[in-house]
């Protein structure tokens, strides 16, 4: 397998249909669903809202989302293929090392993940209902991250920056050893606690790939 064949990503669920203003109904869609999120909550946020914002029926809703779990689940894979999208391109940016590349690629799924889905508790509260009930999107979201780290680690090692035996293997390692940092919830409840910093951990990572 090509380290181009590592990093092409399966299909979010939910993505627009092909018809033009469908797609654009749609889009528009989940942007009022993702800000009434944002300002009202998951919870608290009705169809009905939503589709009063957009001066429609809930019916016209309903013919894209059949029920208020699926447009969650839209747009936690709208805002999962943002943060992708950025750590795509510092993962396949050429002619920068692959461990100037790694270092880059987890200071941003931090930012990123805290930025997105921790500092606004009413997102961090969207992000927990989609980690209890769609599973198959966060699953997807971390597939996508571990197959990024795959070929850094895999470039890496052709280019003799890091040492190992198995790119995939030491990819999910990262990804384990980094969960504190990119996890939403543990994030937020270990902000507090005692613990390395994210420096320490990108270079206690760096050090474990680092070729001998």
């Amino acid at each position: 397998m090509t380290t181009e064949n590592l990093i092409r990503e399966p299909e979010h669920p939910g993505r627009e249909p092909d018809n033009p203003g469908s797609r654009d109904l749609r889009c528009r869609i989940l942007a009022i669903a993702e800000r009434l999120f944002r300002d009202l909550g998951y919870r608290k946020t009705t169809v009905a809202d939503i589709a009063a914002d957009l001066r429609m029926s809930p019916g016209n809703v309903y013919r894209f989302f059949p029920s208020k779990k699926a447009l969650n689940e839209a747009v936690a894979a709208r805002l999962l293929a943002g943060i992708e999208a950025e750590l795509r391109a510092i993962a396949t940016r050429p002619g920068v090392p692959a461990p100037q590349r790694l270092r880059e690629f987890l200071v941003t799924l931090h930012s990123r993940s805290a930025q997105q889905f921790t500092a606004n508790r009413r997102m961090h509260e969207m992000v927990e209902v989609a980690m209890a009930e769609s599973w198959d999107v966060v699953h997807c979201h971390i597939g996508a991250v571990d197959r990024m780290l795959c070929r850094l680690v895999a470039e890496g090692a052709e280019a003799g920056e890091f040492d190992v035996a198995d790119p995939m293997a030491a990819a999910r390692c990262v990804h384990a050893a980094f969960v504190r940092f990119c996890h939403p919830a543990l994030i937020a409840q270990c902000a507090d606690e005692a613990g390395p910093t994210l420096d320490e951990m990108i270079a206690f990572v760096l050090a474990g790939l680092r070729a001998r």
